[in-house]
């Protein structure tokens, strides 16, 4: 990091994590059959990006979610890339995040993933990597948007003696999103509740947005229209940010048992009368198995070769590919595309010979199920542990808004394990988070 002084951010550490605490600055994660909250720390020396790997960044992704929702569009609409042999059918249409109820589903302008979080590490080379795409409901902007806040108020001065990009901007990116397919009426933000996990960032975005934050209590179809019930009668709603998942949207369309779904939404979807960031049925997109094929989207879609590259993947469903996984375990990772947070991830190397072997045995009865790929040794960043300085594997959640064009949000959730053995930097395993800074020259 050289000339840039940290001091006054890394002396404030600790007060910054209070504040952040205060906040309700947290996350939650399924573990066992049980639901924990965790606070989410914060490390205060940042991850640098400098202007020129931004700018093959911003190209890069901007590109990767263009031809991601262009697939979208395709395969609930006429289905080209399967007919002509791109993408296997038995991916798309037997794909868990393949929604039968959103077959021939047109949402405003056309566009499925408003919000996109791809995740992404650097190599040792300094290129960088594509390791996931999430486009149903991507958390975390939140997160360095309030420290980036909290570090400013902490120490003005640092931030006037770096020349970095301002990131404040993440709130009107979202209503320019919203706005963009607002059917006429009013910006919703849809929270499943106070007691999510998430509920911070849900509201703390509806402030910097100027969206309502409503809970399902609020809001309500009638001649398929969203209403919000205002203090003075009904509010018409033209475009809602959803954060509550698909399976528990529309009680009417998808699990009948869900308290926290607006009945009949899916109905003024398609009827064109609300725009529903982002569109259900995404998770055919992020699929794990589907990730192997969005370079070949790319050329399909846009006949452009992938500015940024997914890391090396070997699909067991394929019989060389397979083969080549069993042979090579030791040397590959190995993930379960029905997981997510970093469970369902495996190293070949750390199982026991025992392991292995039903490791192998999976793989041979459900082939579909898995993806292998090499062992990409990214790099570490500096993180503060135990009041030393040492350095940590890191990751990075870029976010992606498509409105009247792509913008890619110069900042990022920089994520980090506090494990010098680990590779998995997901929240839920136990790591903090980082700000993300942008230089300007």
């Amino acid at each position: 990091m050289g000339e840039r002084d940290l001091s006054a951010l890394i002396e404030n550490r600790e007060t910054i994590n209070k504040q952040l605490q205060r906040y309700g600055v947290k996350f939650g994660i399924y573990k066992n059959g049980n639901f924990e909250e965790r606070f989410f720390p914060f490390d205060p020396v940042p991850r640098i990006i400098t202007h020129s790997d931004y700018e093959k960044l911003e190209k890069g992704l901007t590109q990767r979610v263009t031809a991601l929702n262009a697939f979208l569009a395709d395969i609930y609409g006429e289905g080209h890339i399967v007919k002509d042999g791109i993408v296997p059918e038995s991916f798309v249409y037997g794909s868990p995040g393949y929604l039968a109820q959103c077959e021939g589903l047109k949402p405003p302008k056309g566009i499925f993933a408003h919000i996109a979080g791809i995740d992404l590490v650097q190599a040792d080379d300094g290129s960088w990597v594509i390791l996931e795409d999430n486009l149903r409901i991507p958390s975390g902007a939140s997160y360095p948007l309030i420290a980036r806040h909290l570090c400013r108020r902490c120490s003005p001065i640092t931030f006037k003696n770096n020349r970095i990009m301002d990131n404040r901007n993440y709130g009107v990116l979202l209503k320019q999103t919203m706005d963009n397919v607002n059917t006429g009426g009013i910006n919703v933000i849809f929270t499943p509740g106070r007691y999510n996990a998430a509920y911070f960032e849900h509201s703390y975005l509806a402030e910097q947005s100027g969206a309502v934050l409503a809970e399902t209590g609020d809001l309500f179809v009638d001649g398929n229209k969203v209403y919000y019930r205002g203090q003075n009668g009904p509010v018409r709603v033209g475009a809602i940010y959803r954060r509550v998942s698909d399976d528990f949207l529309d009680p009417l369309c998808f699990r009948p048992e869900s308290l926290i779904g607006i009945p009949n939404i899916m109905s003024a979807l398609r009827a064109g009368n609300v725009g529903l960031l982002n569109t259900p049925g995404n998770g055919v997109a992020d699929d794990k198995g589907i990730y192997y094929f969005v370079p070949k989207m790319i050329r399909y879609y846009l006949n452009e070769e992938p500015i940024l590259q997914n890391a090396p993947t070997y699909l067991p469903y394929y019989e060389d590919d397979r083969n080549y996984t069993i042979e090579h375990l030791d040397d590959l990772v190995i993930k379960d595309v029905a997981e997510a947070g970093g469970y369902g991830v495996r190293f070949g190397r750390d199982l026991t010979q025992e392991q292995k072997k039903e490791m192998v045995a999976r793989i041979e009865k459900e082939p579909r199920r898995f993806i292998s790929q090499e062992i990409i040794n990214f790099q570490d960043l500096p993180i503060i542990q135990d009041g030393k300085m040492v350095n940590r594997k890191a990751d990075l959640r870029a976010f992606v808004l498509t409105a009247d064009k792509v913008h890619v949000w110069p900042s990022g959730l920089t994520r980090f394990t506090t494990d010098p053995e680990s590779f998995v930097v997901n929240s839920s395993q136990g790591g903090g988070f980082k700000d993300t800074w942008v230089t300007i020259t």
